[in-house]
Formats: C-alpha cells, sequence, structure tokens
C-alpha cells in the first residue's frame, strides 16, 4: 500500500481561556490518500476551520495542538520548527482561506505577489515565473491575465480577490491543499469551474484536497470522502455516496434532511431541533444528544468510534434502518 499524503490521528487542539478550557479540535482522526479530495462539513463552529488551521500550524497562544499526530508524506508535522514548517507551507503545502484578504498584501501588485510565491520555492527565470502566474489566473477564470497581473487587490472584486487566492495557491504545484470555503463568495458559474479545474488537478496531479464546507451539494459533486463535524469530533466518515445517501448518524440525516433541496415546494423547511452547544460548556457524554430524538441514557456518555457498514461514527444509536434513512 502507498503511504496516505496526510494521516491525522487522535488531532486535540485547546484554548486556555479564564472560563475555562475549549476543545475545539477533539479527538480527530483521518486520512487523504493522493489524488483523493476529501469533504470536511458541519456547522458553522464545529472546528472545520481550527482543524484546518491545526494541520497548517497556525494555531497561535493561547491555542496549542495538545495530543495528536499530523503525518505528511510520513513525516510528523506537530513539533516541526517554524522555518520547516515555513519551508512546507504555500510549496507543498497549500491553503486557500475564506476571506482572501489573508492571503493578499492589499499594498503589493498581483504579479510582485505571485512571483514573490514562486520564487520562495522555486529556482526560475523571471520570464518563466511570470508565464506560471498568467498561466495559473487563466486556470481560475482571469480574462485579460497580463493587465490583471499589474493590478492592485483593492482593483478586483471579492470574487475576483479569491480568484487571486486559489491561483496562487496552485502556483507551486502542491501535494496537498486545504480549501477553507473558498468559493462562498463566488457566483455559481465561476464556482462550478473552479470545482472542475481542483478536481481536474487532483486527477491528473496526485493532488490531495480537503475541502471544508457547509454546502452538501458541493462535497456531493466533489469529494471522494466526506467526514461530517459537530462540536469539534468527527462524528461520521465514509465515501461520499455512502455518507449523503444513507447516513448512520442523526446528525449527517438532520444535516441532509434540512437542505432545501430535500423539502418538498410549499412546505417549511425541516431544521435540526435547538442550537449547537458552546464547546466551553457540552453536555456530559455525546454533545448531539440534546437535539437528538434517539438520545437516551446510554448517550450520558461518550461514544467510542466504531466501523460499520464500511464507515466509522460515534453513536451509541446509528440509523441503520434504511426505510428510516430514507423517509425520516
Amino acid at each position: 500500500m502507498s503511504m496516505a499524503t496526510l494521516q491525522v490521528s487522535h488531532l486535540q487542539t485547546e484554548f486556555i481561556s479564564r472560563a475555562g478550557t475549549v476543545k475545539a479540535v477533539d479527538d480527530v482522526s483521518f486520512s487523504v490518500e493522493a489524488g483523493q479530495i476529501m469533504g470536511l462539513v458541519g456547522e458553522s463552529g464545529s472546528g472545520k476551520s481550527m482543524t484546518a488551521y491545526s494541520l497548517m500550524g497556525l494555531i497561535d497562544a493561547p491555542g496549542k495542538i495538545s495530543a495528536g499526530s499530523i503525518l505528511f508524506k510520513g513525516q510528523e508535522l506537530r513539533g516541526l520548527p517554524a522555518e520547516a514548517m515555513r519551508q512546507l507551507r504555500g510549496n507543498r503545502i497549500a491553503m486557500i482561506f475564506q476571506d482572501p484578504m489573508m492571503t493578499l498584501n492589499p499594498v503589493l501588485r498581483i504579479d510582485t505577489q505571485m512571483l514573490e510565491t514562486i520564487f520562495a520555492h522555486q529556482q526560475v527565470s523571471r520570464e518563466k515565473a511570470r508565464e506560471m502566474s498568467r498561466d495559473a489566473l487563466v486556470k481560475v477564470g482571469i480574462a485579460s491575465p497580463d493587465e490583471r497581473l499589474l493590478a492592485y487587490p483593492h482593483q478586483f472584486s471579492g470574487g475576483m480577490r479569491q480568484r487571486v487566492a486559489i491561483a496562487i495557491a496552485l502556483l507551486n504545484h502542491p501535494e496537498l491543499i486545504i480549501c477553507d470555503e473558498p468559493t462562498t463568495a463566488l457566483d455559481v458559474t465561476i464556482q462550478g469551474q473552479i470545482l472542475y479545474e481542483m478536481q481536474k488537478l487532483c486527477r491528473e496531479s496526485g493532488t490531495a484536497l480537503i475541502w471544508i464546507t457547509h454546502d452538501l451539494s458541493v462535497v456531493a459533486g466533489l469529494a471522494d470522502t466526506v467526514s461530517v463535524m459537530y462540536a469539534g469530533k468527527i462524528v461520521e466518515s465514509g465515501s461520499v455516496r455512502q455518507v449523503l445517501e444513507q447516513p448512520l448518524h442523526p446528525y449527517t440525516h438532520g444535516l441532509i434532511a434540512s437542505s432545501p433541496s430535500r423539502n418538498q415546494h410549499g412546505q417549511s423547511l425541516r431544521q435540526i431541533p435547538g442550537a449547537t452547544p458552546s464547546l466551553l460548556n457540552l453536555p456530559q457524554g455525546c454533545a448531539f444528544r440534546n437535539r437528538c430524538e434517539r438520545a437516551s441514557a446510554a448517550c450520558e456518555q461518550t461514544p467510542g468510534i466504531q466501523v460499520l457498514n464500511g464507515r466509522s461514527l460515534r453513536c451509541f444509536h446509528p440509523m441503520t434502518d434504511i426505510s428510516e434513512v430514507a423517509h425520516g
């Protein structure tokens, strides 16, 4: 068997405050193979972005990775010296943020920022670097690339800035790309184009991709596998087809059932009752039990990870009845 591009085991990221300790990422494990696309889905505040920042080594005090392992091509990233991590970032591992201004410097021209990204990790001529920059802009749907290279970020719309940020992430042909809802601000046509290009990139170059989103329709059309997060934990993971067509965890089922496309015209949208609990004040045992119709006294204990029907989940009462899943 070939080595996974990324192997995350029992990752835990904590933030210590006066009010207590927040486990933003709690015992998270997953792997992504070369050329594979993994969707990471869940509500806002579920820990998706914090998982990404942990993988990139972007957790600052009072936060810290308190446990677990992050293996990139067999190399342990946890505890890696800052300079070694900097050499990986933007080169072999790239991240695309939801806010493009986390990537772009507002006072530098686009060509300056793209060329610096290339020169930081590759020894090529200025002409070659400029050609690479131009090609990357075209790939994300930016017309008149030579003109756009001479512009500043403030001269672009929000959606255009995001496309530039995505182009920069692709410049050094990384082996792993982590995308934190990068197409949220884009119109559907451009979103579709970028999803197609990312999928094509993974298939042709073997790049592993983690796509973080709350949009299940994006995951359905893009990803190979999906992991569903709730209150800092992954509660269900498996192939996209398995999880979306026959969810086993009640939270996953609730997410899918609340999608507008699953509701009949004229009827009220279904929703998961209650609200996501504060990570400072999680209920004892399963964090979802106060919102779950299937909860029992057993759910006052913390569910471990079990493997069922070819996927992993944390639940004492999985939805194993197919008719229940289809019509629940």
